[in-house]
């Protein structure tokens, strides 16, 4: 019984090849795109999973509360780890992580490796990151012990056996050995490195005594708890912890701090604090929706098409019918049609994801899968999915075929149900909803990416090389001897630009009630030219200036965001007003106006400004643009003259700043693609249904026409009842478009306005795609021969 099923069902969808075709085109877009979505929502919903004890790390993070601000911190203090697992039963095991940049020499050889890591010699006791080569209890005990991953250590040793061998670390050309190396990390992992370097050779080498400094903020700190401990009881802990640890500390600073335990598998996508590489819960949501609406369209499109063959297949019904086949083996014979379709279009999705597989890590950015067949397992769920695909979409069909009158449809007297039109005309109405408010969120995300991108930020990107000195000591020699090169405009050093990260220092300065208040603010070490290197304006005051002896050591620029920090009503007050801030005390010469030095997703925060040449290693060039590679080749020259013991790297500002926006550019793609796709389905099933219905009236146009009715008006006449139901789908997505997109504009700090000439822009366009996609079949009966027509019956 089941092999006569399939075999109707073979010949059934060869005889009826258009349908076929769209039904399964439209299935199999549609079963792609879902299976490509999934990849991309269990790879971000697996961030970390792969550790067998995900479930009992924890990352370790701050509040640190000020008189002026709370800081919701995703980083710790030093001290924390080691003391926490001394006083506290509840941790097996703590993990200190802290990124860094190193110079590596190997020979002749030199190398900026840029993705450092240190790590405490537990982080393979915390976390599930497999030596090929090495023992993980002592690999990173010792200081200047170096864990590479497989990938790193063909770079540097190539098919040599690196375990043992030596390289020189930083300037100083400290002799480290190769402890171990590391299977490659998964790319969704929070924690990302090339080279492990020992936490010991930062507390024992480079900073000593770090350990023990309650106050230096700087270390991720991950925590493994023993199995049963409740996170929450252990956090109420904390508190008294604080006070015995660092009491002291809290009462002499006018600062306090705030313990909190984040489970390690909510970081990635639900942290509100720092994350290197952040998700968003909501980017997978939306996602997710699409995923569904697109698979739903192409249901639709199913439902839809089959139903609207009824008639034809009305004699069949009744002939089987009449000669004893039973209501439930028809419906059956109906769903195994169906679940054939859905089989077919899914040996066809699976072989179009595999093509697609490359575009789309390209697009996201990141590796989601190194191949569809990676994970059999995930492709078992997409059969069965399929397969109750088919049931579910052809139940309707089935029930509906199946239940026709054999006596009825015999006579001839069968026509379609009202029930059936209107069902029809409510699931295009759907499909067209989703695909309307598709178009209008596709273009809000067009507008805030394009409102981020050209949104003034307050100072100089362009044009505008930056190096990394590292500290070396003939950097200020350097700089100056770019200013003479033909093609530099300008240099200046700091110790960050926009778009880096900058240390957050504790400062006091005077407010308007005449007291010292006390603060956290950001920090940027510069030197005289890098204010109007960035052209950065002045709102009161005036910048550092060589003409002042005590700029380099009492002079502080803030701007304005720090202004209202301190509570005063205009720049100008603030001029004069007294700080300490590490080590140092003096007076606000100036106040520079607002810029971002961060994303557009953040509020500007407060920043301070110091002349501080020992801290600032990055060096700014101004090019100019006609001269770019002569210039570039120059300043290289210049570098190997000066500092000949570090590899040439560089970066330009404006691509640097950017880099910010990744993901959300990437979410423009994916999902302005995805918007395609489901239009794409839309329209396929419309096709359908506008072939079917011109079929159905072909001798009504045959007539119209001898009676003397133009092209244009026949056309018009099988169009207008669909474009009715695009204008009615518009009336629908609307609300729901704008609502949607409001909350996920929620996430920016600076964010367009939702204009309503998105609004008529969507209508007119769905408009304009449902009737050049219904045109297309209805001119093709307008034009065709009368004779012809009226002879198709």
């Amino acid at each position: 019984m089941l092999k006569n099923y399939f075999k109707i069902a073979f010949r059934n969808l060869w005889k009826h090849k258009v349908f076929s075709l769209i039904n399964i085109l439209g299935l199999t877009v549609g079963m792609s795109a879902c299976l490509l979505i999934s990849l991309y929502v269990n790879f971000e919903l697996t961030y970390d999973a792969f550790h067998s004890k995900s479930d009992r790390i924890y990352r370790l993070v701050t509040d640190v509360i000020t008189p002026s601000e709370t800081i919701n911190a995703g980083i710790t203090s030093w001290a924390y780890g080691p003391t926490i697992k001394q006083d506290f039963p509840e941790v097996e095991a703590y993990a200190r992580i802290n990124g860094g940049s190193f110079l590596v020499r190997k020979g002749d050889l030199k190398f900026q490796e840029e993705a450092t890591v240190f790590a405490d010699s537990s982080l393979f006791r915390v976390f599930d990151f497999k030596l090929i080569q090495g023992d993980p209890k002592t690999a990173l005990k010792e200081p200047l012990s170096l864990v590479f991953t497989e990938k790193a250590a063909k770079k540097y040793f190539g098919e040599i056996d690196p375990v043992g061998q030596t390289l020189l670390l930083s300037g100083e050309g400290l002799p480290a050995k190769v402890t171990g190396v590391m299977k490659d990390i998964p790319e969704n992992s929070l924690i990302k490195g090339d080279m492990f370097v020992s936490m010991t050779t930062m507390t024992q080498r480079f900073n000593r005594g770090i350990d023990d400094e309650w106050g230096n903020f700087g270390a991720t700190t991950y925590l493994l708890l023993k199995p049963g401990t409740d996170s929450k009881a252990l956090e109420k802990k904390f508190p008294a912890y604080l006070q015995r640890r660092a009491g002291k500390l809290m009462r002499e600073s006018k600062m306090s701090y705030k313990l909190f335990l984040e489970p390690l598998l909510d970081v990635h996508l639900r942290s509100e604090r720092d994350v290197p590489e952040k998700g968003s819960i909501s980017n997978v949501y939306v996602f997710s929706v699409v995923a569904a609406f697109i698979l739903l369209i192409a249901c639709i499109n199913f439902v839809n098409l089959t139903t609207a063959r009824s008639a034809e297949r009305a004699k069949e019904v009744g002939i089987r019918k009449a000669v004893g086949a039973a209501k439930g083996l028809l419906a059956s014979q109906f769903v195994s049609e169906s679940v054939l379709l859905c089989l077919i279009a899914f040996v066809f999705s699976i072989t179009l994801s595999a093509a697609l597989v490359p575009l789309f890590n390209n697009l996201a950015g990141k590796v989601i899968v190194s191949g569809i067949f990676a994970d059999p397992l995930f492709l078992i769920y997409m059969l069965v999915a399929a397969i109750l695909i088919g049931v579910l979409a052809g139940i309707y069909p089935a029930l509906v075929l199946s239940s026709f009158e054999p006596v009825t449809v015999l006579k001839g007297r069968f026509t379609t149900s009202i029930k059936g039109i209107l069902l029809r005309k409510g699931l295009v109405t759907v499909q067209f909803a989703i695909s309307i408010a598709l178009i209008i969120a596709t273009m809000i995300v067009y507008i805030q990416m394009n409102y981020m991108r050209n949104r003034d930020l307050g100072f100089s990107k362009d044009q505008m090389l930056v190096l990394n000195t590292e500290g070396d000591p003939k950097r200020q020699a350097f700089k100056e001897s770019l200013n003479g090169l033909a093609g530099v405009k300008s240099t200046a050093a700091s110790s960050s630009v926009p778009g880096s990260s900058n240390p957050g220092a504790y400062s006091e300065i005077e407010n308007r009630s005449g007291d010292l208040q006390v603060a956290n603010l950001d920090l940027y070490f510069v030197d005289f030219d890098y204010i109007p290197q960035f052209g950065l304006k002045m709102a009161a005051g005036r910048p550092f200036s060589r003409e002042f002896g005590t700029d380099t050591t009492q002079a502080m620029v803030i701007n304005e965001a720090a202004v209202k920090l301190l509570g005063y009503a205009k720049p100008e007050d603030a001029l004069g007003r007294r700080f300490k801030q590490w080590g140092r005390e003096g007076k606000i010469v100036g106040v520079i106006k607002d810029f971002h030095f961060r994303s557009l997703q953040e509020n500007i925060k407060p920043l301070t400004m110091r002349i501080e040449p020992g801290g600032a290693n990055l060096v700014s060039v101004k090019i100019e643009g006609n001269r770019l590679k002569e210039t570039v080749a120059a300043v290289e020259a210049k570098w190997k003259e000066a500092i000949p013991g570090r590899p040439f790297s560089y970066y330009f500002m404006d691509e640097f700043f950017d880099r910010q926006y990744r993901s959300e550019e990437r979410f423009e793609k994916l999902f302005f693609n995805f918007a395609v796709l489901a239009i794409f389905i839309s329209c396929l099933g419309l096709l359908g249904l506008a072939s079917y219905s011109t079929t159905q009236r072909t001798k009504e146009i045959g007539v119209r026409k001898v009676m003397g009715a133009s092209v244009a008006s026949i056309v018009g006449l099988l169009s207008k009842d669909f474009l009715k139901l695009v204008l009615i789908a518009f009336v629908v997505a609307s609300p729901i478009a704008y609502f949607g997109m409001d909350r996920w504009l929620e996430n920016f700090a600076y964010r367009t306005d939702i204009y309503w000439w998105i609004f008529a822009i969507a209508a007119v366009m769905s408009i304009a795609i449902a009737f050049a996609t219904v045109s297309f079949q209805s001119i093709k009966a307008a034009v065709m021969n009368p004779v012809k027509s009226l002879r198709s019956e």
